[in-house]
């Protein structure tokens, strides 16, 4: 890919995903870019992203082609800080309120840890309940990793950080033990609904609002106007008294929001 090529593909990236792609990340994506190449028939790098660039590709080129760029790094239990407070401070707090139906949102899903986590804590919370329900929404802008989390199958080792009592709970061994896999249980997985949604549009079709949006690990690929826009867009989605958490590496520091901070990246929304 000549460096002309690259400014064109990383300026097209920046618009449709809002992800920055510096030139130092120039050889990372011609190394995620070389089996669509192989693949599509095509007899270059140029003449692959000058098809996806050219406005004539289908669909479902532009989204393998979305979906070979983007990073998806997750795991069950991440940044646990975030789950502790949850559990501590945001679930009693709703259950105080008389809250339903919990609502959460994992709105950077990836392939799915980080929401069956969430499925995980408010199975228990809920258990202890009269009269509460929770639903999760995931989404993601790969559509590759969202078929992987409806899946809800995880290596063992994946599955690591789960603790043993909700593993017994919640997750049924292959009978294989040679697979070394686990998938997450049927009552589970109907408690969470995965759906392809891009940070970037200007209207985010997610229901009624959310009591709890976890957006971890995505705003650091955007610019900072962009990472406004897309926090304004959440907290559009989030009811009044609700809770915003980001990533430990994450921060709304002098941007306009109607959010206060109430722990490490963890935000209630005023009102």
């Amino acid at each position: 890919m000549g460096e002309r090529q690259f400014r064109r593909v990383a300026a097209y990236i920046q618009a449709e995903t809002g992800i920055k792609m510096p030139a130092t990340k120039a050889q990372m994506i011609e190394g995620r870019l070389v089996r669509r190449v192989r693949e599509g028939g095509f007899e270059s790098m140029d003449d692959y992203c000058e098809h996806i660039l050219s406005g004539y590709a289908s669909d479902e080129a532009v989204d393998d082609f979305i979906n070979a760029i983007t990073t998806n790094k997750t795991d069950f239990f991440r940044e646990p800080g975030h789950f502790d407070y949850l559990a501590q401070h945001i679930l009693p707090e709703l259950r105080e309120q008389r809250c339903r139906r919990i609502r959460c949102w994992s709105a950077a899903a990836s392939s799915g840890m980080e929401a069956y986590t969430l499925a995980m804590m408010l199975a228990d919370f809920v258990a202890e309940q009269r009269d509460m329900d929770y639903f999760i929404l995931a989404t993601d802008i790969d559509t590759h990793v969202l078929a992987e989390a409806r899946r809800g199958i995880y290596p063992h080792v994946a599955l690591s950080p789960v603790p043993a009592a909700m593993r017994a709970r919640y997750v049924v061994n292959a009978r294989d033990p040679q697979r070394k896999e686990g998938r997450i249980v049927p009552e589970l997985r109907r408690k969470v609904g995965f759906a392809r949604l891009n940070l970037m549009d200007s209207h985010y079709p997610v229901g009624e609002p959310m009591d709890v949006i976890f957006c971890r690990n995505v705003l650091i690929y955007f610019e900072r106007d962009v990472q406004a826009k897309v926090i304004a867009r959440l907290c559009d989605n989030l009811r009044p008294g609700g809770h915003l958490i980001l990533g430990h590496s994450e921060s709304i520091h002098g941007l306009d929001l109607p959010l206060i901070t109430v722990a490490n990246t963890v935000f209630r929304k005023k009102g």
